[in-house]
C-alpha cells in the first residue's frame, strides 16, 4: 500500500513532541512490512526539501500555515502515486475531505485543540479557533478516524464521529529491570515551555511544598516559548525557589531518562493531552506521575496505582506533593506498579493496531 500522512511537523523538527514521535514510529515500522510511505509536512529553519528518515519519505513543503496549501497541491499533482491519505489533525486541518475523493482517506486526532486555544493565542484569535473548530469537524465525522485515547474518542463521538478506532502510544526503549533508587523529594517536568503545559501551576505548588518539605526538589526539563520561560524564572525568584528549582534546558535522551529515573515522581499540569506520551516514559524510569485530571492524562494514568490524579490547580496539586513525599509506603507502590504498567506499551504493538486498522478498511 502506497501511503500519505499529512502533519504539520516531522520527527526532526525542532518543536516536535509526542505526535511527532508517534507518526515516526509507526511509519518506520509500516515500511518494514512492505508498505510505502510519504509524510508531508512543514519547512523549518536550514531543514532539508525531501530526506529519508528510517526508510519513509519525508516532504517538506510551506511554513507553519503554508503548509496546509501546498500539501494540496502536492497532493493534486501527485495523487496517483498513493493508495491511501491520512490527515493528522493538530490544532488546523489538512481539509482533506474537499479533495481527497478516491482514495481511502482517514484522520488521525491526539486530541482536540478546545480551550488550549485561550492559552497559547491572544482574543479574539483564541476565540475565532475554538468556534472553528466546531465546524471543520462536521467535514471529518463521516471520515474514519484514528485516536490515541478514550478521552479523544469521547470528544469526537460528542461531535457525531461513529468511525473512531484507539491505537495505542508506545515507548522506544526498554523500562528498567527493576525501580532505580530515587533522590529524596526530587520531582521533575518534561516538556515544553508553554502556557497549556502550566508549569507555572507547578512552581506555585512548590512555594506551598516548601514550607512542609523546605528541601524539595523541581527539575524542569525542556525549552520553548521564550517569553513564557522569563515569566517562569520571575515566578521562581518571587517564591524564593532558586534553591528549589532547577531549570535545565533541553536534555538529550539519556540524560533525561536518567534524570526521569532518579526522581520521585514527574508532575503534568497540561490543560489537555492527547495521551500524556511522557507519562509512561517516566513509568519505564519506575517514576510514577501526578497529573490533573483533564483529558489524555487520565488514560495514561491508573489512579492510586501507577500515579495520582488530581483536580487542577495549585493548591491541589501541593496538597497531593506533600502527601505523596511522606508517604513511603506509597510512593514504593506506585513506582513499581508504574513499572509494570509501562511493560504493555510499545510501538511494534502501536504499528500492528494501526496497520490493522487501515488496511481492513
Amino acid at each position: 500500500m502506497r501511503i500519505l500522512m499529512m502533519a504539520w511537523r516531522d520527527i526532526k523538527n525542532p518543536e516536535h513532541g509526542g505526535a511527532e514521535i508517534a507518526t515516526h514510529e509507526n511509519m518506520k515500522r509500516w515500511i518494514k512490512v512492505g508498505h510505502e510511505c510519504t509524510l508531508l509536512s512543514a519547512e523549518y529553519s536550514g531543514c532539508l526539501n525531501e530526506e529519508i528518515i528510517d526508510g519513509y519519505k519525508v516532504v517538506r513543503k510551506g511554513g507553519r500555515l503554508g503548509v496546509y496549501y501546498q500539501a494540496y497541491k502536492y497532493y493534486k499533482k501527485n495523487k496517483d502515486n498513493f493508495d491511501l491519505v491520512i490527515d493528522q489533525v493538530n490544532t488546523i486541518p489538512f481539509f482533506t475531505p474537499l479533495y481527497v475523493k478516491d482514495k481511502k482517506l482517514f484522520s488521525l486526532f491526539h486530541q482536540l485543540c478546545r480551550e488550549i486555544w485561550f492559552y497559547e493565542r491572544v482574543f479574539p484569535i483564541a476565540l475565532i479557533g475554538y468556534v472553528s473548530e466546531y465546524f471543520y469537524l462536521k467535514l471529518y465525522k463521516n471520515i474514519p478516524a484514528i485516536v490515541v485515547s478514550n478521552s479523544t474518542k469521547k470528544d469526537l463521538t460528542k461531535r457525531g464521529f461513529k468511525n473512531i478506532s484507539i491505537v495505542s502510544e508506545g515507548i522506544n526503549f526498554n523500562p528498567l529491570n527493576k525501580p532505580k533508587k530515587k533522590e529524596k523529594n526530587s520531582l521533575i517536568y518534561v516538556g515544553r515551555l508553554k502556557k497549556s503545559k502550566r508549569v507555572h501551576h507547578i512552581i506555585k505548588s512548590l512555594n506551598i511544598v516548601k514550607e512542609k518539605i523546605p528541601n524539595v526538589k523541581l527539575y524542569i526539563v525542556g525549552d520553548g516559548e521564550e517569553k513564557y520561560k522569563k515569566y517562569l524564572i520571575k515566578l521562581m525568584k518571587k517564591y524564593n525557589l532558586e534553591s528549589n528549582i532547577k531549570f535545565t534546558g533541553y536534555l538529550d535522551f539519556d540524560k533525561r531518562n536518567e534524570l526521569m529515573s532518579k526522581s520521585e515522581a514527574i508532575l503534568v499540569a497540561s490543560v489537555k493531552e492527547g495521551w500524556g506520551l511522557i507519562v509512561t516514559e517516566a513509568n519505564a524510569m519506575s517514576t510514577p506521575a501526578i497529573v490533573y485530571n483533564v483529558d489524555g492524562l487520565r488514560d495514561a494514568v491508573k489512579n492510586n496505582s501507577t500515579g495520582l490524579i488530581i483536580e487542577p490547580s495549585p493548591n491541589h496539586l501541593s496538597e497531593s506533593i506533600i502527601g505523596y513525599l511522606r508517604n513511603n509506603g506509597l510512593k514504593t507502590k506506585l513506582s513499581k506498579n508504574a513499572l509494570e504498567d509501562s511493560r504493555g506499551y510499545n510501538w511494534d504493538k502501536s504499528a500492528e493496531e494501526s496497520l490493522k486498522v487501515i488496511e481492513n478498511a
